[in-house]
């Protein structure tokens, strides 16, 4: 029988012919693909094989190698979806299910990333790639335990620790660098918190988690009304955000009664000004730059209640949140002088000139040390039982109480201690009168000076029993001093002139 000629459809023979020329069309874009990615000119890479895809869509390979290019240009998430494709396409295709991993790792899934890797090494199990993958996404899983862990525990250190090693294994993953930033912020590091949040927003704009981080950062810097809008913006991005929104209230609450305290102070009511500044402590302990100035406000209201005590307290409370906190460091200076604790103002007034050397801060400091070099000598204001304001007169009636208190023989009859150490009060007694009773002694004194090595007084040479003869006898409308036997050991009579 003679052979049967089969027609062939024109169309369907165009179609075949078109599809082989496809193909091979395909295979020179995917070849010079190759030669641009051993080049390492992955950009003209990615061209080419985005047009063999496009000529030839059903080829794993294809999406294998741009997925591979995507990788080497840092886009993992696009790197990621031609990964799957291609294992969609060809489930046996290896290192298609080995650069979804890595993708996933990169990204920070280190569950889907294991998976992969689990792939692979079932279909191959001695696969030294895979298995050391496979290792790094469990490492990864530890890091993120040791972080969640470290981070319920407020060990943000610890949290940036375990971030900066999970970033090494999976640089492209957001939430990781979110979570660093924001334990960054609570450490009080804010450039290196706003640095991470502004690269990611840079990459998207929208991101809820550096919205947010950068709100904190600022609100931890005292710029309250900056971070409420960047928290009010990460709300916009995702209305669930609840650290957002905690942070939002907190700052919108801390702000509110900040200022109701200091309208109070200013209005002279410092014992409400107190307790409002003691309410605005209580609203958030994790901002150290607004509990710091709030501590130094309610120091300030504290010195006006003459609570210096506690405001001493309160500065030190500010400057443990903030060493830099100059005001601080001035409140407890002057609070240490009030209360005459004269080498812990020194060492803070020597703190601030220091720090800022202005013409007020040494003066302050100069002041202080005077005070302490006085302090370290008889403070006869004291002995006198007198303020260092005191008058002539105040003085005088000082002396005669004090004189007559310690005198010698109203002391006659006390033991040999008793009577030693009244003598002695009595001989001080006459010094503070000696000095303080003359006008240009009293001077030097109160200038710091010291009278025994100038020679303005000699203490070895003084008779504190001439100075009470000279005081209470000899002149009109005085009064003299008689311990007759008449009178009785030890008592006084006086007889007016």
């Amino acid at each position: 029988m003679a052979a049967v000629d089969i027609d062939v459809p024109v169309d369907a023979e165009l179609q075949l012919h078109s599809q082989d020329d496809l193909e091979r069309e395909a295979e020179g874009f995917k070849e010079q693909g190759n030669a641009f990615y051993s080049k390492k000119d992955y950009s003209k890479a990615f061209n080419y094989y985005t047009k063999a895809i496009d000529a030839c869509p059903k080829n794993a390979s294809y999406y294998g190698n741009r997925a591979a290019t995507l990788m080497m240009l840092c886009r993992f998430r696009e790197a990621l979806e031609d990964s799957q494709q291609a294992v969609r396409l060809d489930d046996c295709f290896m290192k298609g299910h080995l650069r979804e991993g890595k993708c996933h790792l990169s990204l920070g899934n280190a569950m889907a990333a294991s998976r992969c890797f689990q792939k692979v090494l079932e279909m191959e199990p001695s696969n030294r790639e895979a298995q050391q993958e496979n290792k790094n996404a469990e490492t990864l899983l530890e890091f993120e335990r040791l972080a969640d862990f470290g981070f319920e525990k407020r060990d943000f250190r610890k949290v940036v620790y375990c971030m900066d090693r999970a970033l090494a294994l999976a640089s492209a993953c957001h939430r990781f660098k979110i979570l660093k930033a924001e334990c960054l912020a609570l450490l009080g590091r804010y450039p290196e918190a706003q640095s991470v949040a502004s690269d990611i927003l840079r990459m998207d704009s929208t991101n809820a988690d550096a919205l947010y981080v950068r709100g904190l950062c600022l609100y931890y810097e005292d710029c309250i009304d900056k971070a409420v809008q960047f928290f009010v913006q990460a709300l916009r991005m995702a209305p669930d955000h609840e650290k957002a929104r905690l942070a939002c209230r907190n700052a919108k609450a801390l702000k509110a009664k900040k200022e109701e305290g200091n309208l109070t102070f200013k209005n002279n009511n410092y014992d409400a000004a107190y307790q409002l500044y003691t309410e605005a402590l209580g609203i958030d302990p994790n901002n150290i730059k607004t509990n710091a100035k709030l501590y130094c406000n309610r120091a300030t209201a504290g010195v006006k209640l003459r609570k210096l005590n506690q405001a001493i307290d309160d500065c030190t409370s500010a400057i443990k949140l903030d060493d830099s906190y100059i005001k601080a460091y001035l409140r407890r200076a002057q609070c240490y002088m009030d209360t005459e604790q004269y080498e812990e103002a020194v060492r803070d007034y020597e703190k601030v000139y220091q720090t800022e050397k202005t013409a007020d801060h040494k003066h302050l400091l100069k002041t202080a040390k005077l005070e302490l070099k006085k302090s370290k000598r008889k403070d006869y204001y004291k002995v006198l039982g007198v303020g260092k304001n005191a008058t002539e007169d105040e003085i005088k009636k000082a002396y005669r109480k004090r004189a007559l208190m310690h005198h010698p023989d109203r002391h006659s009859s006390a033991t040999p201690e008793v009577q030693k150490e009244e003598e002695k009060k009595f001989k001080e007694v006459g010094e503070a009168f000696t000095i303080l009773s003359d006008p240009k002694k009293k001077v030097r004194y109160d200038n710091g000076h010291d009278l025994a090595d100038d020679g303005s007084f000699d203490g070895g040479d003084f008779d504190a029993n001439n100075i009470f003869r000279a005081f209470f006898g000899g002149h009109s409308g005085g009064f003299t001093f008689d311990s007759s036997a008449d009178s009785g050991p030890g008592n006084f009579f006086f007889q007016f002139g």
